[in-house]
């Protein structure tokens, strides 16, 4: 019988996707911190990390992996060119493929970063009693660019995309406490409730992932998103990227609990 995917170790979660398995990561190897992927020739590799240092609420790093090599220091033995379900290759700023691996189109001079996920702390919001309404449905959660400009560095600058999740409203307060705890992985919502604050001018049509029913006396939840590089892309237009697929994630061997805040940090 197969386990749960919540119940799946993050080496043999990576095992499966490196075999060929594709699916989103919402769900899986719970406990565990989730990473989104951004890798670019070196030469804008930089701008990049410069990038997301500016704007660490949709891109904090937790790992990069320099040129010339493809194991995370937060995943033993992996390989961040095939371990994760789906990727993207961008050229000039267009998406040009959706592939399982991208080993054959990895240049030597890729740099990788790695940035944090809101996948890790959706099994603390489920502890808490609150809906994961794409898990509950088998979908991928909905992502939205936004009309938040992100602080640009060098030729890098796009709009901010954010993730959502719909919620009774008495919940939303229990939410933002226990997502505040790890800012690694985006920390608490950046917005609540009026979509079309965000520039979201539809809720039912996510630009990135699947829509998701909002039942009466529920609030949509923004969370700041890892996919917001992807959006760079669009926007800056290098000649070559490669990225995670939207919702199908690198699943590294750190716990949640690593980067969560105690309860004297600020």
């Amino acid at each position: 019988m197969n386990q749960p995917n919540s119940l799946v170790a993050p080496s043999e979660a990576r095992r499966q996707f490196r075999n060929g398995l594709v699916t989103p990561t919402s769900g899986w190897s719970d406990g565990f911190t989730q990473a989104n992927l951004i890798a670019v020739p070196a030469d804008y590799a930089d701008e990049f990390i410069e990038f997301c240092r500016l704007n660490p609420k949709a891109c904090p790093v937790i790992d990069i992996i320099p040129a010339g090599s493809y194991e995370s220091a937060l995943a033993a033995g992996s390989d961040i060119r095939s371990d994760i379900p789906a990727y993207r290759l961008w050229k000039d700023g267009v998406l040009a493929d959706e592939v399982p691996d991208v080993s054959s189109a990895w240049r030597d001079d890729m740099v990788a970063v790695l940035i944090g996920c809101s996948f890790t702390f959706e099994a603390a919001l489920a502890s808490e009693g609150i809906p994961l309404r794409h898990t509950e449905t088998g979908r991928n959660v909905p992502m939205y660019r936004t009309n938040v400009e992100c602080t640009p560095a060098g030729r890098i600058h796009g709009p901010m995309v954010v993730s959502m999740r719909p919620m009774p409203a008495e919940m939303v307060e229990t939410a933002i406490r226990v997502t505040s705890q790890v800012p690694k992985v985006h920390g608490g919502p950046v917005h609540v409730g009026t979509p079309e604050e965000l520039g979201i001018a539809d809720i039912d049509r996510p630009d990135f992932g699947d829509a998701v029913e909002i039942r009466p006396g529920e609030v949509p939840v923004f969370w700041a998103c890892g996919v917001t590089p992807q959006s760079a892309v669009m926007a800056s237009r290098p000649p070559f990227a490669i990225s995670h697929a939207p919702g199908h994630m690198f699943i590294t061997d750190v716990p949640e609990s690593n980067y969560r805040k105690s309860a004297g940090d600020e």
